[in-house]
């Protein structure tokens, strides 16, 4: 049998203080969301604001890059479902990519949002960036393992998510 301190009833510091190493600790993940979320949003916003993007063939555009990728990338079925319809998968690709960047950047359903952040940079590295070489030049990777920490962690501290959090927790103290 053992015996030990609950830690959830004891803070190791005087005074129940906390340090800079917890205060650090907490905020870790803040800066990666904004990372995340920002640019997110932003090639989202690229994508639907470029006129040459969104066509089934020319330069520039989501057909040609599919057309492109399609015999180097690493699951060329992937690619040539894009291809039946290139400008709804270049509107369904921006769309989902302002919608994780809004979800993470105010953390809202930010566990979702991650999900859903680290799909896309799945698909894309499997398609677009797979051929690169050596593969940690392509982005979509590092991306890819960017989103895994919001995956696991959410977004604790100021997010609405948090907030609901808090809200549903005072609700129910209220309750009892």
């Amino acid at each position: 049998m053992t015996h030990g301190i609950r830690t959830d009833t004891h803070t190791p510091y005087l005074n129940g203080g906390r340090d800079w190493r917890d205060t650090a600790t907490r905020y870790a993940l803040l800066p990666l969301r904004v990372f995340l979320g920002v640019t997110f949003i932003y090639a989202g916003l690229d994508k639907l604001t470029d006129s040459a993007f969104m066509k089934d063939a020319g330069s520039g555009s989501v057909g040609d890059l599919m057309r492109t990728v399609r015999d180097s990338s690493a699951i060329p079925a992937l690619v040539d479902l894009s291809l039946k319809n290139p400008v709804g998968f270049g509107y369904a690709i921006a769309i989902g990519e302002l919608a994780v960047g809004i979800g993470i950047l105010i953390g809202l359903l930010s566990r979702l949002a991650a999900v859903g952040g680290a799909l896309i940079s799945l698909s894309l590295w499997l398609t677009v960036s797979w051929a690169t070489e050596p593969y940690y030049y392509g982005n979509d990777l590092i991306y890819l393992m960017a989103w895994l920490p919001l995956v696991l962690a959410g977004a604790p501290v100021l997010s609405l998510d948090a907030a609901l959090r808090t809200r549903r927790r005072q609700r129910a103290g209220a309750y009892r």
